[in-house]
């Protein structure tokens, strides 16, 4: 069974009965409940490979909004990656947030199974759900690949900017967290801790796909 919160999953992954290892998709049902998996990403630079991943979490929510679970890491840097500077510079000017995505690290050879099995076992489909996705999802994916050979996500991701632009009728560089409604956000405050944000993160794409039902009844 997958961990609900606050401590994330650690444990030896199981084996995957219905996930093909080294494919990229899953063998989940038609039909099956999608699982809304709000994903934030640290890292030390603008891709993965050459920089890091140094921090990453996810929170599950089922389609009527209830928190199922979260999962969250700090990793070890690659061997062979450098850090950007650019990033650093960022780093250095939130000092809090360095701290706490650099207390505990694991290495991602462990942590990454143990994250590929959680998702797993969530019920339902997992979909993954970012803001930025093309930046959070490059990194996630990248490192399921690499330590796991595969990906419950497939190798698609929700945007959130994309389907606020949808949904307010604005053009895309124009949609942006300061042009959405209030109501959309909740109480939860973006820390740039990853599993605080995931949580804001899930929040806010709850209240639009509400807002997204509630035109079309």
């Amino acid at each position: 069974m997958f961990e609900s919160l606050p401590q994330a999953a650690r444990r030896t992954p199981t084996p995957r009965a219905w996930v093909t290892a080294g494919a990229s998709c899953c063998g989940y049902r038609l039909g099956m409940a999608e699982i809304y998996v709000s994903t934030d990403v640290e890292a030390d630079g603008p891709i993965p490979g050459r920089f890091s991943m140094l921090s990453f979490a996810s929170a599950a929510f089922d389609a009527g909004g209830t928190l199922l679970g979260t999962f969250s890491a700090n990793l070890q840097t690659l061997p062979e990656a450098i850090a950007d500077p650019a990033t650093m510079a960022w780093w250095e000017r939130n000092p809090e947030a360095w701290q706490a995505c650099r207390a505990d690290p694991r290495d991602p050879s462990e942590a990454m199974p143990e994250y590929r099995t959680w998702l797993e076992e969530l019920p339902g489909r997992p979909v993954f759900v970012g803001y930025p996705a093309a930046y959070d999802f490059m990194f996630v994916y990248w490192y399921l690949i690499r330590f796991t050979g595969g990906s419950p996500f497939a190798h698609s991701a929700l945007d959130l900017k994309t389907f606020a632009m949808a949904l307010l009728g604005t053009d895309f560089r124009a949609t942006t967290k300061r042009t959405m409604p209030r109501a959309w956000f909740g109480p939860s405050r973006h820390t740039h801790v990853a599993l605080d944000d995931a949580i804001e993160q899930g929040e806010l794409w709850l209240a639009m796909k509400r807002a997204a039902q509630a035109r079309a009844r």
